[in-house]
Parts: structure tokens; C-alpha cells; sequence
């Protein structure tokens, strides 16, 4: 049901248009966060809540707050400002990959989309009406779908947007911070100097090729095991192309990193570059985003010894990027050595890989399952900031802590997951506070509590784990 409606039964005062049969209320109520309803249900009921930061995680904090009626101020440093990484103007930038990962609901991504779906996520209903053929991954164009989310989010009446840097938190109402890992310098040493603990490391963007330069005699088409559509470009190498490959790859010169002292800075793990990857083992990269498994060569009959894929960037069809080739070579490096992959002999490049600085918070530390500061339950945080790896990750979060924004305001207890569901089980990690080296962590099966009655099979019981979720979300909800 529209979650959205429905949780203010017992709050009506809070929905959009007042019952017919309500009259003016006989007194004010004090909300926890210091905020006071209106007398009349028709009056504005209360203060805006602030959301920083209109990533994924804070689009969909304002999209849910704004659902259940509240007013929000949604602040965005762009386009006055940008990090090194963002290229556009726009609400949610995808600026790693175009992939939400794979559909299936028996995977620990798939398993979180639905989880969004019934949550009336915005990233979701964007992602299906932007998407590119990608086999079984749900991938989008990522212009189209920044547009999208930017129009939903810019004519919402109850959202106000304010441009502009934030370099420190309002220091009253409710906040939502969804800086993302791009959080500006100047916020992120406020939050270190608030909480202190910050960590930095960082991430990495694959490059991308046009479709006309990829010489479509050496490579062929085809997905994984054949689970959906043959979307995917394959580039397969024999062992002989593998290993000058890799000595060119570890050998290459990679491009300076600024402001950290950091010799061996911290690396995120969904955007490793391919040359830090390739770094820990000659046959890691075969093993990873080069693995020939599920796959058979047309031109020889057999499975490659390695193989690289491309996934499509547009909708057109005209680009595609270089899956799990994340890169901080230097742009001449980038040519040349991935100029060395069968059939991108002669790729023209329209975008070279590049790496920046994201942060995190010590999450298990500070946040309650609520999201919220342990010390100031008024500030929620959401998106990767928290700890939470990949696109779906941090919008899922967004969703989550602006729902509990709204729930801090009107004096109600926290939504908090059940830990059987995908986001739940999220939640449950970044705040686990037995967890002593905290790092990052994405939707996977591996983080749900397991089952009562064993299941061998893993198709199996992966399938058992998703029913069992959607089942202990639902009756939340």
C-alpha cells in the first residue's frame, strides 16, 4: 500500500489534505526535535527538514519525506561547485558505472531493488523507464536518468532547492546529511572535527568507447551462462594476449593522487581500480571482472582463457564502457594498454577513467539503526558517507533515514528492519558495534541471518532467503 498515506492513520494531521470530519486541534504538540505542529490541520504543520546533498541517498530522502507530506530543503553544491568526478548538473549522477547490478531476486542486489520497489523508491521507477539492455543487470542510461530524477525532484511543490556549498550543519531541526562519498572538503572536516574518525579512501571510474570503434570481427556477443538478452560486447583473450595484457596493465604509469599523505590510501572495494586489482596476483583479474566462466568463444568453440566485457552506456547504443575497469592510469597509459584488449585496437575513448577521494563515517560508532546520531538524534545520515557500497545501497538508505526524519518529527518511533531483509541486514552491519575495522560494505546474500532448515543448494536457498525477506518486510510495512 502507498506507505507514504498510510503510516499517518493515527498522525492524519500530517497528510495533505485534512479529514472532513477533523476540526482545529485543542492544543500544540511538542515533537522530540523541538518543532510544533499547527493548530489546524490545513496550516503548515511545521519547520522544513533539511536534506544535504542531492545524490541518489538524498533524492530519495526528500522524495519520501515529501510523500508523506512533509516540506523539505533539499541543498546541492551544484551547479556552483563540483568534485573532480561529477560531470554534470545534475540530481543523481551516476559517476562509476550505469549498472544497478543484477535483477534476479535470489542475489543480494536484486534482492534490495524490490526491497526499494515497496518502499516507493524514486531510483527504481527512474532506473525502469531509463534502462539499456544489459542482459540480467538492470543498467541505464545514466543521462536519462539523472534527467528524470532531476524533473521529478525540481516540480515537486513541497521540495525547495538551495544551491550551493554546505560547509557545516544547521544547527537546529531536523537534518538529513546524503553527502555521499564526494562530500566537499570543507563539510567533511566540519563532520571530523563533530564526530572525529572520518575515514578517506577512494574510488574510481571505468572509461568508456564508441560502439563504431570496437572491431566487432574479434569480439562477439553474449551473456553470462545465457541468462537474458546477449547485451554484452565480449573480449576474449587467449593466454598469450592475457599475459601481455597484465604485464602491461601492472607496469603502466598511473597518475598522481593530490592532497593525502597516504602512500597506500584505503581503496574502495566496488570501484577498485583494475590496476590496484591486478597488483594482488597474476590470475586475480581472471577470477574478477575478467572471468571467462559462462562464456564460449563463437570464433573457437571453447571458453576463453580470460575475457573483458562491455555493457552499453546510452540508450542509443552508441558507448559502452569497459566493465570493472575502474582506473587511475594516466590518460596516454589508458590508450595504450587497454588499446591491447582483442577488438579495441583501435577504440576511440570518449571518456578516460579517472579517480577521487570518498569518505565514510565510522557508522558502528556513531549512527543508531535508525540512522540517526547516536549523540544528536536530530541529524539522520544516509548514502555511502554511512558505509553502505554501490548505487542501490545508498539509495536504499535515503529511504530509510527519510522516513525515520519524518517519524523523529512527529514524536513516533523508528522504523527499524527486520534483519532477515536486504536493507535491514545493511543497516544492521554499518551499525554493528562489535565491528572493530570498519569498511564498506554492499547488498549480499552472505549478510542475512541464515536459516532455520539448511538448504544445500544455493539457487535454493538464496530463493528461500529473498521469499523470507520480502515477507518480513511486508509485515512492517
Amino acid at each position: 500500500y502507498d506507505l507514504g498515506r498510510a503510516y499517518c492513520g493515527k498522525m492524519s494531521h500530517l497528510r495533505k489534505e485534512p479529514f472532513a470530519e477533523e476540526g482545529p486541534r485543542s492544543e500544540n504538540l511538542l515533537l522530540k526535535s523541538g518543532l510544533h505542529l499547527r493548530k489546524t490541520c490545513g496550516e503548515e504543520i511545521m519547520n522544513k527538514i533539511t536534506v544535504i546533498g542531492a545524490g541518489l541517498a538524498g533524492c530519495e530522502a526528500a522524495h519520501k519525506l515529501s510523500s508523506l507530506g512533509f516540506s523539505v530543503r533539499l541543498c546541492e553544491m551544484k551547479p556552483e561547485k563540483r568534485t573532480p568526478a561529477q560531470k554534470s548538473d545534475g540530481f543523481a549522477e551516476l559517476v562509476c558505472s550505469n549498472s544497478l547490478k543484477a535483477m534476479r531476486l535470489e542475489s543480494g542486489a536484486g534482492l534490495l531493488k524490490e526491497e526499494m520497489r515497496r518502499l516507493g523508491s524514486v531510483t527504481m521507477e527512474a532506473a525502469e523507464k531509463t534502462s539499456v539492455a544489459a542482459g540480467g543487470a538492470l543498467a541505464v542510461d545514466r543521462e536519462l536518468f539523472s534527467e528524470y530524477i532531476t524533473e521529478k525532484i525540481k516540480s515537486d511543490p513541497n521540495i525547495e532547492i538551495v544551491t550551493g556549498e554546505v560547509t557545516e550543519l544547521p544547527s537546529e531541526g531536523i537534518v538529513i546529511v546524503a553527502t555521499g562519498p564526494l562530500t566537499s572538503d570543507a563539510l567533511a572536516e566540519s563532520l571530523r572535527q563533530k564526530f572525529g574518525g572520518t575515514l578517506s579512501f577512494f574510488d574510481a571510474v571505468a572509461p568508456i568507447v564508441t560502439t563504431d570503434s570496437v572491431d566487432m570481427d574479434r569480439v562477439f556477443m553474449g551473456a553470462r551462462y545465457d541468462r537474458g538478452e546477449a547485451d554484452y560486447i565480449n573480449c576474449p583473450m587467449e593466454r598469450d594476449e592475457y599475459d601481455a595484457f597484465y604485464d602491461a596493465l601492472v607496469s603502466a604509469e598511473r597518475a598522481p593522487l593530490h592532497d593525502f599523505d597516504d602512500a597506500d590510501p584505503k581503496v574502495y572495494e566496488g570501484c577498485m581500480p583494475i590496476e590496484v586489482m591486478a597488483g594482488r596476483g597474476r590470475d586475480t583479474l581472471r577470477y574478477g571482472p575478467l572471468r571467462p566462466v559462462g562464456l564460449i568463444n563463437p570464433h573457437t568453440g571453447r571458453r576463453p582463457w580470460a575475457n573483458i566485457q562491455l555493457r552499453k552506456e546510452n540508450a542509443a547504443g552508441t558507448m559502452y564502457n569497459i566493465v570493472g575497469f575502474q582506473t587511475n592510469l594516466k590518460f596516454g597509459e589508458q590508450k595504450r594498454v587497454f588499446s591491447m584488449i582483442p577488438g579495441l585496437e583501435h577504440a576511440e575513448f570518449v571518456r578516460y577513467g579517472v579517480m577521487h577521494r570518498d569518505t565514510f563515517m565510522d557508522s558502528p560508532r556513531l549512527l543508531s539503526k535508525s540512522l540517526s546520531l547516536k549523540s544528536e538524534p536530530r541529524l539522520f545520515f544516509a548514502g555511502q558517507f554511512t558505509g553502505v557500497e554501490g548505487y542501490t545501497g545508498s539509495a536504499a538508505t535515503g529511504i530509510l533515514a527519510g522516513i525515520n526524519a519524518a517519524r523523529f518529527a512527529t514524536g513516533e518511533e523508528p522504523l527499524v528492519l527486520p534483519p532477515e531483509t536486504m536493507l535491514g541486514a545493511l543497516v544492521n552491519y554499518i551499525t554493528d558495534e562489535s565491528v572493530d575495522n570498519f569498511q564498506p560494505m554492499g547488498a549480499n546474500m552472505g549478510i542475512l541471518p541464515p536459516l532455520e532448515k539448511k538448504i544445500r543448494h544455493k539457487d535454493e536457498r538464496y530463493a528461500a532467503l529473498a521469499e523470507r525477506a520480502i515477507a518480513g518486510l511486508e509485515a512492517v510495512l
